[in-house]
């Protein structure tokens, strides 16, 4: 007898799972039927979801973009300590060792004198009026220690070495004082400040267009709704439940965002390789930005999609809410 009830509870419970899936494949069904019926609305809701979408992605590989670009320009840029001409290798090595301890410093590198010429020599050897004046003057140039920075906007270890250290105090050259060398500072410190408009202009722009999405979602819904009162009624006439009178329409904003969001990422990997090789020629680092889209393209596309979808839920759930009375 029992082992007839436990049967008989399992087979109710089979019956009562399909008959839910059943009910979500038709409330999906119905959903994307809805997707087609407003052309016009959906092509909108569409359009707009798809701009928001492109600009959250370009706004997140700009910035990308513009970092690795900060990165690969701070490696090319050295501080330099000019050190008196009579400097030995030993006395400049000891330097080197105390300067390589910092936690800011990537790489340390030392100039003598004799190269030094010989690299301004190497430099201007098109120009034989030059090189005649490098080879003819008496004044041997600085020795000079090089350093290069992790993060190049912080040089306070570099100013309390330079004040402090014993070693350096004997043999620095006291009429020129440690600086960056070549112009690529304030190409750095331009960089860093076009990122941070760039962050917040993207930002900006987001949070705009996820709004005026949003709201056009919401109307898109709203009409289907007031289109679609008598089939509503119908469906409330036989019983059918809130979820499955309001899914259709969360489904229909989802897809939305599904398609929103593949079109967004299309275009935005398309606009990408389209200025791939003028950012190139201009020195802005695009290459690690496109690497990682093309390696990890799916999880991309995944956050895209989850992210229109969200867009498209909310919207539409907020419009069943206030419109769709049940």
């Amino acid at each position: 007898m029992a082992k007839g009830k436990s049967a008989s509870k399992v087979l109710t419970q089979q019956k009562r799972h399909r008959r839910q899936w059943l009910t979500f494949i038709r409330m999906c069904r119905y959903g994307v039927n809805n997707f087609t019926r407003n052309a016009w609305l959906t092509i909108a809701a569409t359009a707009v979801m798809t701009i928001t979408l492109l600009i959250i992605f370009i706004t997140m590989a700009a910035r990308n973009v513009l970092n690795d670009s900060v990165v690969e320009i701070s490696k090319n840029v050295d501080m330099s300590i000019y050190l008196k001409t009579d400097t030995t290798d030993d006395q400049a090595s000891a330097i080197m060792a105390d300067l390589k301890k910092l936690s800011n410093v990537r790489e340390v590198s030392y100039v003598s004198s004799a190269e030094a010429r010989e690299q301004q020599a190497q430099a201007n050897k098109g120009d034989i009026d030059m090189l005649n004046a490098i080879n003819q003057a008496t004044n041997k140039l600085p020795a000079t220690i090089r350093i290069s920075l992790i993060d190049i906007n912080d040089t306070s270890q570099l100013d309390t070495f330079v004040k402090t250290n014993a070693k350096l105090k004997k043999v620095i050259d006291t009429n020129r004082a440690p600086s960056f060398a070549g112009s690529r500072r304030s190409a750095i410190q331009n960089i860093g400040k076009w990122t941070e408009f760039a962050q917040r202009i993207g930002l900006g722009a987001s949070v705009i267009f996820v709004a005026i999405s949003s709201l056009i979602v919401f109307n898109t819904i709203r009409m289907a709704i007031f289109n679609r009162k008598e089939e509503i009624q119908m469906m409330k006439l036989i019983g059918a439940d809130r979820s499955f009178i309001r899914g259709p329409f969360v489904v229909e904003a989802m897809v939305y965002g599904f398609i929103a969001a593949v079109l967004a990422t299309g275009l935005g990997i398309g606009v990408l390789y389209w200025t791939k090789s003028g950012l190139l020629q201009a020195g802005v680092a695009v290459q690690p930005t496109i690497d990682f889209l093309t390696t990890y393209i799916g999880f991309v596309l995944l956050a895209m999609i989850a992210l229109g979808a969200l867009v498209g839920t909310i919207s539409s759930l907020l419009a069943t809410r206030r419109y769709l009375k049940i």
